[in-house]
């Protein structure tokens, strides 16, 4: 398929509108990935949802293999994912908080994720297949939209001290004093 004009300003069009509409139809103005008024950084359910469907992809062969461990490490990647996104300049938890807010938002999910079913209920197949076409997408956005996630899921895998071991990795040097 051969990219024109017109349907490189088609695709920003209906991108632009589609965050509008989410924005406006979740009623925020620059919204934000975590929840305000707690003490740790958490995330909002959007972000939640995203969150949970795509780390076991992108951590495929990392987690452990006992199901009640694997779930549990995957939960605890996605707070590790809150702090990440709290250490943020604003403008980028805004840039997060949009992109979680348009993947929340089914219209827009199954527009320019093709996932139809809700995150939770996804399956693997179609969440690879969505991941897959994002990276490898001919948009710059949707390939920066692929990175954050990626990036953001892998910083908070191996910022934890409890994925050292699985990687060989002895930790940081101990500065003597």
């Amino acid at each position: 398929m051969m990219l024109t004009r017109r349907t490189f300003l088609f695709a920003g069009i209906a991108g632009a509108s589609a965050l509008a509409a989410a924005g406006w139809l979740r009623g925020r103005d620059g919204p934000s990935p975590l929840q305000a008024g707690t003490a740790t950084p958490t995330l909002v359910p959007d972000a939640i949802k995203v969150l949970t469907a795509v780390t076991p992809l992108f951590l495929d062969g990392a987690l452990p293999d006992d199901p009640a461990a694997a779930a549990a490490a995957v939960r605890d990647t996605i707070g590790n994912v809150g702090v990440a996104i709290a250490g943020l300049a604003p403008a980028a938890q805004q840039e997060l908080g949009q992109l979680f807010a348009l993947l929340g938002f089914a219209p827009a999910r199954i527009a320019l994720a093709r996932v139809t079913s809700p995150w939770p209920e996804a399956r693997d197949d179609e969440i690879a297949a969505f991941l897959e076409r994002w990276r490898t997408s001919g948009f710059l956005l949707f390939q920066s939209a692929y990175a954050a996630l990626h990036q953001l899921v892998f910083a908070a895998w191996y910022g934890n001290p409890d994925s050292w071991p699985a990687i060989g990795y002895p930790g940081p040097p101990r500065l003597s004093s």
